[in-house]
């Protein structure tokens, strides 16, 4: 649920664009970075601090519905 919410936040930004997720859910640490590498996108950093997940990412190409 954190990649798709993600995502959707990142419809329609430009290239080059960060955003920081926070999640509980340990499968992010997993699931973004595939998310981010199939949108042309990358991951920053990930850091977890009492149980949350704090992911940095960079937008790729700008997407559309």
């Amino acid at each position: 649920m954190p990649s798709l919410r993600l995502h959707k936040a990142m419809e329609g930004l430009a290239s080059g664009v960060r955003l920081t997720l926070l999640a509980t859910d340990p499968m992010a640490r997993i699931d973004v970075p595939y998310m981010m590498a199939d949108m042309g996108g990358s991951v920053c950093g990930i850091e977890e601090q009492g149980g949350v997940l704090r992911i940095t990412v960079e937008t790729g190409a700008v997407l559309t519905d």
